[in-house]
């Protein structure tokens, strides 16, 4: 009986209808995260026609959002370490939601590109945040196994509804009511975050490294900036100096991550054949993904003369699946190899384009 008892109560407490609760509100920003991915692409027609901005500038304001999240994801995850995880959250969600609001009324182009960068900004703090919040919250392995399922399936849920809801949205409103759908989830998040989700954060955690993640960003974007401008207008000496510029901020970045005693990346990993092979398949995979949707809506609403409603419906089936195969690759990697199971879907997407 004593046994019993000891056993009982040192047992893995079991999450309630609050962490469940919590669960739901943590899953709307990472809908939102990914929705901004994919929303705007619907709306290229409209803001073209009101801003007028270039080629290079249309594709800053529609890239520069994901550049700026993929930079500083590191960073804010070792952040959200070091002053509370809720906490990086809550300020995130407000600086979205204020970011948000400055991208639908902008008045010129640099103002959107801005707008979009801090949108990026913020959004870096919201996957850390939420999956530590996440883990932290449900301690049962076969809980937690299922949260953080609902939480990967809550970014692919946004990359599917984002052409849906830009659609409507478009259909009845200007181009800049597609970022207004971010502000109500997030003031919802910010009146019961407090109240539903508890603080986690580790005193001894490293402050991040700000100098590194500046250095990523800067690099990126100049090669980026070199590429799109070469793509515009050719080669000129603008090119090469931001394709200089990109270079040697990359070295000066990796220069600094072999001298730190707490890198931002680990460049040890790159010489695992496991890992560089992955994360190339990734980054192609993401290219081509993210590519494809940019370029369908503009078709089926250039050239096939479809409304942004009619667009958006049409765009939703690869959305659709995209869920769909998030949900079903942790069951299939139980019965097929993962690097098999990758081979196959690129297979399956090589011959359905």
């Amino acid at each position: 009986m004593t046994t019993t008892a000891a056993m009982q109560s040192t047992a893995t407490p079991r999450a309630t209808v609050k962490e469940w609760t919590g669960l739901a509100v943590l899953a709307l920003p990472c809908i939102l995260y990914s929705m901004d991915l994919t929303v705007l692409n619907l709306a290229v027609p409209k803001l073209t026609a009101d801003l007028g901005p270039s080629a290079v500038e249309l594709l800053w304001i529609v890239d520069i959002y994901g550049f700026v999240l993929a930079g500083a994801l590191l960073s804010m995850g070792v952040l959200g370490d070091r002053v509370g995880r809720r906490r990086l959250l809550m300020i995130g969600a407000a600086a979205f939601g204020l970011a948000s609001i400055a991208a639908a009324f902008s008045t010129t182009v640099w103002m959107l590109i801005a707008a979009r960068a801090l949108l990026g900004l913020a959004a870096a703090t919201l996957a850390p945040s939420t999956l530590s919040l996440v883990t932290n919250m449900f301690r049962d392995p076969a809980q937690r196994t299922f949260a953080i399922g609902v939480w990967i399936a809550s970014f692919s849920s946004g990359a599917a509804i984002g052409p849906v809801l830009g659609g409507v949205v478009l259909e009845y409103y200007w181009w800049g009511a597609v970022f207004l759908l971010n502000v109500p989830i997030m003031v919802l998040l910010l009146a019961v975050g407090p109240w539903l989700l508890p603080e986690a954060r580790e005193a001894d955690a490293p402050w991040p490294d700000f100098v590194s993640a500046a250095l990523s960003i800067v690099a990126v974007l100049s090669l980026v900036y070199g590429i799109k401008l070469f793509a515009h207008s050719g080669p000129s000496l603008a090119v090469g100096a931001a394709l200089v510029v990109g270079v040697l901020v990359a070295a000066l970045f990796v220069r600094r991550q072999k001298r730190l005693a707490d890198p931002l990346i680990d460049l040890a990993l790159f010489r695992r054949p496991a890992f560089s092979t992955a994360l190339t398949v990734n980054i192609f995979g993401f290219f081509i993904a993210f590519g494809s949707f940019l370029l369908i809506a503009q078709y089926l609403q250039l050239a096939l003369g479809l409304s942004p409603l009619e667009a958006g419906l049409w765009s939703a089936p690869s959305g659709i699946t995209f869920v769909v195969g998030a949900l079903l690759t942790p069951l299939m990697t139980r019965l097929v190899a993962p690097q098999r199971l990758v081979a196959l879907a690129l297979t399956v997407a090589a011959g359905a384009s």
